[in-house]
C-alpha cells in the first residue's frame, strides 16, 4: 500500500458538485493498493498513521498524534501512486483491481475509525475534486514495499 499523507487545517472532498467528506485540522490520506497487499498490511498502515507524530507541542517540536489534537482523517483512494511513469503517458497496471483494492480501502478506514477517529471520505472510483490547506506543509509518504 501507498499513502501520502498530509497534515491539513482543512480538507474536502468533492463528488458531482456535492460535498462528500471535510475535516478540519489532521490527516488528507491518499491510499493507494497494490496487487500484492492484504489485511496485514493495511492493518500496519493504518496503525502507523494513527500514530504518527506531527503536530507541534508547546515547544513546537513535532511530537503530538492525531489524538492529542484532536483531528480526523479525510481517506481519498488514489490507484494513480501506483502508476508506471517510464514513458510519458503513466500506466496503472501496478495497482490492485478494485476487487482487492475496495476491501482493503475499506479496511483502512475501519481500522482508523476503531482506534477512535473521526474518518471522512471520497468514494471509490468516483471522479473527485480535493481541497486542502496544507499546514506546515509537512507531507509523509508510506510505501509497504520500502517497509512500514
Amino acid at each position: 500500500m501507498r499513502a501520502v499523507v498530509t497534515r491539513v487545517s482543512s480538507a474536502s472532498v468533492t463528488i458531482d458538485g456535492q460535498v462528500e467528506g471535510a475535516i478540519d485540522k489532521g490527516y488528507l490520506i491518499l491510499l493507494g493498493v497494490g496487487p500484492s497487499d492484504n489485511e496485514a498490511v493495511c492493518d500496519k498502515l493504518a496503525e502507523k498513521i494513527c500514530n504518527l507524530r506531527v503536530f507541534e507541542d508547546e515547544n513546537g517540536k513535532m511530537n503530538l498524534n492525531l489524538e492529542q489534537v484532536g483531528g480526523a482523517m479525510l481517506v481519498v483512494s488514489q490507484f494513480t501512486l501506483y502508476a508506471d511513469t517510464s514513458s510519458r503517458r503513466p500506466g496503472f497496471s501496478h495497482a490492485a483491481k478494485p476487487d482487492l483494492a475496495v476491501p482493503l480501502y475499506e479496511r483502512f478506514m475501519d481500522q482508523c475509525r476503531a482506534r477512535g477517529f473521526r474518518v471522512e471520505h471520497g468514494r471509490f472510483g468516483a471522479d473527485m475534486q480535493v481541497a486542502s490547506v496544507n499546514d506546515g506543509p509537512v507531507t509523509i509518504l508510506y510505501d509497504s514495499e520500502g517497509g512500514l
